[in-house]
């Protein structure tokens, strides 16, 4: 059974600058090429676009490939709410046996469990007894190609 923290380090977040980059009107084909259009609709602000609500925010990064199947790689940023409600099918950074780790929350029947997103990564059954905290649930993934 293969078994992974997956968080390396926690981030808070603090908007101290804003960075304003062109937001381009016109979507960018992902098919055939097309004519671009020299239509700017405004400037996109990246805190402004991910992070809704300040106080409640903050960042880790991950360690391990439990999650590769719902698009989190090894060394992404995660953006993590906290005032979001950590509802089924959500991805959530949790507290259990003592790490972090980022899984998807599961609950139907009374059942509770936390899954990877990678076949080689058993469910984590949650009961009462067991420790486990949910500390936010992941509004985005920020990671380069």
């Amino acid at each position: 059974m293969k078994t992974d923290p997956t968080i390396s380090a926690v981030y808070g977040f603090d908007r101290k600058t804003n960075l304003r980059r062109p937001l381009f009107a016109c979507g960018v084909s992902a098919g055939f090429p097309s004519p671009a259009d020299d239509y700017i609709e405004g400037k996109l602000d990246l805190n402004e676009l991910m992070i809704q609500h300040p106080a409640a925010t903050f960042f880790v990064r991950v360690a391990g490939d439990s999650m590769l199947g719902a698009g989190i790689h090894h060394d992404d940023i995660l953006v993590v709410d906290r005032s979001l409600e950590p509802v089924s099918g959500k991805v959530v950074i949790a507290v259990f046996n003592g790490e972090l780790t980022v899984k998807r929350l599961f609950r139907q029947n009374g059942t509770v469990q936390l899954l990877a997103e990678n076949p080689d990564y058993p469910p984590i059954d949650l009961t009462e007894e067991m420790a486990c905290e949910i500390w936010g649930v992941v509004a985005f993934v920020i990671h380069s190609l």
